[in-house]
């Protein structure tokens, strides 16, 4: 996945423009990793925060909209191209400024384009 396109939905994700996705659930490739707190947009940087409850000891994380290979909105359920231990091994996410911060933004997006492509298989 390039770079550039790590922050934008995949034209074949599902993704509908305006659409409020705030709490569905967001499975990776290997389960459920938790509900999807807020998405922002910052410098053209589009991302999901997801709330990952007592999974990862209650902490979010932070997944560049790229990653997201379907949303199916009668299910209310978010798909990554990712494992469950990517997004735990991602950048770790601390506090609401890095949603805005350029430089924590971009060692999250190179983290996952380095990661290898993943198919969804049904969670």
């Amino acid at each position: 996945m390039a770079i550039d396109r790590i922050w934008s939905y995949a034209p074949d994700s599902g993704h509908v423009e305006g659409q409020d996705l705030t709490g569905f659930t967001v499975a990776a490739t290997d389960g459920t990793i938790g509900h999807l707190d807020r998405e922002a947009a910052p410098h053209g940087m589009r991302h999901l925060v997801v709330d990952t409850g007592v999974w990862v000891f209650g902490r979010s994380v932070l997944v560049p909209a790229g990653v997201v290979n379907g949303i199916d909105t009668q299910a209310r359920k978010i798909t990554l191209a990712c494992t469950r231990g990517d997004a735990k091994e991602a950048p770790r996410f601390q506090t609401d400024s890095e949603t805005r911060d350029r430089e924590y933004l971009t060692a999250v997006g190179d983290y996952y384009d380095r990661l290898p492509p993943r198919e969804a298989t049904p969670v």
